[in-house]
């Protein structure tokens, strides 16, 4: 019997759990990184929508490899124990301006990701929407904190606004695509967006 991209998708649920990572995501992350080397030792991140905590415990232990920092960003703690000695937790609105001010203290950052979704209500016309502003604040984020030369990735969901939000991302940064990764299942509506380079 054929194996369908829905096992294979599986797999990397299981996967996931073998190696330590809270969710499948982490591989999404590792093929971006592995195709755009966004994240090197020493660098400083800000992961935004970071709980349950795969791309940051992926972040610590594979990108900068433990030399550097990240800041984690969620309205709910990560389920990571213990909390790498690289992480600084913020439970909190990444968009509120409090903690936006807190952001600012921590940065500026090298690199941005952002593997944050709205919550989903069935309706694909309101949770697209949703994504697109969720994407759009990020991006905000990006042009206040990123340095010069700076990365970024945001998830959105396609149909939401993705082209305009490249076209503004390529005034942003040297390059700004879109990308699908392989992890992603083939039912997922999601795609990433990548800015190269901050200007």
């Amino acid at each position: 019997m054929a194996h369908s991209r829905r096992d294979k998708a599986d797999s990397y649920t299981a996967k996931a759990h073998k190696e330590g990572y809270p969710a499948r995501s982490v591989y999404k992350l590792q093929e971006i990184n592995e195709k755009e080397k966004l994240i090197k030792p020493g660098d400083s991140v800000l992961d935004v929508g970071a709980a349950p905590g795969s791309w940051t415990l992926f972040t610590h232990r594979e990108l900068i490899k433990g030399n550097g920092r990240i800041v984690s960003c969620d309205l709910n703690p990560l389920s990571l124990d213990p909390v790498p000695p690289t992480v600084t937790e913020i439970t909190g609105d990444a968009f509120s301006p409090t903690v936006r001010a807190k952001l600012t203290e921590l940065g500026p950052y090298d690199t941005i990701i952002s593997d944050a979704a709205p919550m989903t209500t069935g309706n694909r016309t309101v949770d697209t929407s949703r994504s697109e502003r969720l994407a759009e604040e990020v991006v905000r984020l990006a042009e206040e904190q990123l340095k010069k030369g700076g990365n970024l990735v945001i998830k959105i969901f396609q149909g939401g606004g993705e082209q305009e939000i490249l076209k503004h991302m390529r005034t942003i940064f040297e390059k700004a695509k879109a990308f699908k990764p392989k992890a992603s299942r083939d039912d997922s509506f999601e795609i990433f967006l990548i800015g190269l380079r901050k200007l």
